[in-house]
Order: C-alpha cells, then sequence, then structure tokens
C-alpha cells in the first residue's frame, strides 16, 4: 500500500520524505489555506520534493471550469493529479480530461455508487472519506471494503485512496482491506512509528550494554 501525506505544509513533507515512507500527498483548499503562500509556487515545491502524485483541488463547480482550470494545473508539474468533486459535472469533467491524459482525484466520495461512476468516468484515483462516514454513525471500512471487490469484480484501473483517516487503526485496516493508498495527516503518520513495547525494549537494551560496559 502506497501512503500519501494529506497536508500542504512544507516541513511535514520535508520530515515524511527524509523518512522516505511518502509515495505522494494531497492536498484541498483547506489545507492550502492554512499555509498562506501563493498557490501554484505551493503545489509545484511539493511535487519537486515528492516526485510523487500530488493532488490539488479545483474550485469550479460547473464542468467547463473545472476542465479549464484542470488544464492549468497539469502544467505545473508532470506530477500534478487533478482533484475533482464527486458531482454530475465533475465526473463530466473526468471523462473529459482522462481522455485528454490528466490525472485525476474525484474526492468527496462516500458510497460505493459515487466509486462505482468515478471508476467508469477513467478517474485515476478516488477518495473514499471513511472518517466522515464514520462521523455520521455508519462504517467507513466497510464501505471501503465494498468498493475494493466492486473494482476487484470489473478490473478497474481506478487506484482507491483511503481517506479522511483519523488514526493508525483505519490506516492498518484499509491495508488488510487491500487498498491502492491510503492518505494521512501528520500527525497520524508520526503515530505509525510507536509502539510502547519498542520504547521499552530500546531503554532495556541501552541499560542492559551501560551495566556491559560498566563491568568491562
Amino acid at each position: 500500500m502506497k501512503i500519501f501525506l494529506d497536508t500542504a505544509n512544507i516541513d511535514q513533507i520535508k520530515q515524511g520524505v527524509e523518512w522516505g515512507v511518502i509515495d505522494g500527498v494531497t492536498t484541498n483548499p483547506t489545507l492550502v489555506s492554512k499555509e498562506n503562500r501563493p498557490f501554484e509556487e505551493t503545489i509545484k515545491q511539493i511535487c519537486e520534493l515528492v516526485q510523487g502524485p500530488v493532488s490539488a483541488e479545483v474550485i469550479s463547480l460547473d464542468w467547463k471550469g473545472m476542465v479549464e482550470e484542470a488544464r492549468k494545473l497539469s502544467q505545473i508539474d508532470e506530477h500534478v493529479v487533478v482533484k475533482i468533486p464527486m458531482t454530475p459535472e465533475g465526473i463530466k469533467a473526468v471523462k473529459i480530461l482522462s481522455s485528454e491524459g490528466i490525472k485525476t482525484n474525484v474526492t468527496l466520495v462516500f458510497s460505493v455508487n459515487q466509486a462505482l461512476l468515478a471508476a467508469k468516468a477513467g478517474a485515476t484515483y478516488v477518495s473514499p472519506f471513511i472518517g466522515r462516514i464514520d462521523d455520521i454513525g455508519n462504517d467507513g471500512l466497510k464501505m471501503l471494503e465494498e468498493i475494493v471487490v466492486v473494482y476487484n469484480n470489473y478490473a478497474f484501473e481506478t487506484e482507491i485512496i483511503a481517506a479522511s483517516i483519523r488514526h493508525p487503526m483505519h490506516v492498518a485496516e484499509a491495508a488488510m482491506i487491500g487498498v491502492d493508498v491510503a492518505t494521512v495527516p501528520f500527525n497520524v503518520l508520526e503515530k505509525l512509528f510507536k509502539h510502547p513495547l519498542t520504547d521499552i525494549g530500546i531503554e532495556r537494551f541501552l541499560k542492559d550494554w551501560e551495566k556491559y560496559r560498566a563491568g568491562r
């Protein structure tokens, strides 16, 4: 499973790249606005750092505006993937963009049917929001598992990105389900490294080593 970092913060992305575990980045207007930097400059720098897929989202609501924005975004860097909302206008835009070879990521997906339509339109990626499904009392991971089954049934090439991840168990469950990508906030990525028994083991090894050195 590939791991994308869900952020527009350059320092966080640099750290993820240094750790050697980041395959790409997803952004959205909210994340980019928090950085208070020029949009295109930010996306370009992220692409140069990651050298992998970087999702940048359109803000138009009609298909013509989405296509126009997407064409401009795709010129920023070869690694740009254009995020398109899951609407009839969005799916129409995805169909056009996929025919032009522009990579797309259909976002704000909350059902198997929506994911099916995204794949039919030729989306490069689809982003089911599992955390937000959990928030309304439904099972986001079950939805994710159902999407995997449907995609496998019909050999769709669209890659599934587990999005709206809230905690490390979401990542583990997504990996067991067999999704292609998990996109995680930086704080969740940090938690993937941690386990109390690892800390205890390191502390014990160091104490034993100090005893060994003291006895020589």
